[in-house]
């Protein structure tokens, strides 16, 4: 979860909400069920922005991870199931909603191989997400003069995209997984 990074366009929030409107128009019952949302990123770069949003736009990336105290630090709640996100690529531009669909809170030994590949990110492996996700912390914490460590509380989020849709089924990449058939946010 970032509503802002660094060197990232400002986040379209016009867009974002004619976006908000499409899809209320078309799916009552979902915006009925929790009619509030939030307009972030993915990642703590444009390039990581980009990459991750495109995981999530071509069906592999259906789940993220985010420390919690990020969300202090907006000074926005904790997602809940149900929850929608407006996902904007790294010129602020508003590309997708998503909803949250499971949520849970853990430390980083609390990640199993599920929701590695469920975060659709590097080879999809238990080992590569710790890897990975150590150097993010380390790099993001540091810049906000924090230290990370392993029992810091994370937010494990499963979501599903759920606008625009349907997308068009695109055959899985060479040498990565396909989808987990959930469908799934931020990381």
């Amino acid at each position: 979860m970032n509503a802002q990074v660094p060197n990232l366009g400002e986040l379209d929030l016009l867009a974002a909400a004619a976006m908000w409107a499409q899809y209320a128009a078309a799916r009552p019952e979902a915006v009925g069920l929790c009619p509030v949302y939030t307009v972030e990123c993915f990642g703590d770069s444009p390039a990581l922005a980009d990459a991750l949003l495109h995981e999530v736009l071509h069906g592999t990336k259906r789940a993220t991870s985010t420390l919690a105290r990020e969300f202090l630090d907006e000074g926005v709640e904790l997602p809940r199931v149900g929850s929608h996100w407006i996902a904007c690529d790294s010129a602020g531009a508003p590309r997708a909603i998503l909803r949250s669909i499971e949520l849970r809170l853990g430390t980083f030994a609390d990640a199993d191989a599920d929701f590695a590949r469920d975060e659709g990110e590097d080879d999809l492996s238990l080992e590569s997400w710790r890897h990975e996700h150590r150097k993010y912390w380390r790099r993001t914490e540091a810049a906000r003069s924090r230290t990370w460590n392993e029992s810091d509380t994370i937010v494990f989020e499963r979501f599903e995209l759920a606008w625009p849709f349907p997308l068009p089924e695109l055959p899985p990449q060479p040498g990565r997984g396909t989808p987990s058939g959930r469908t799934e946010r931020r990381g």
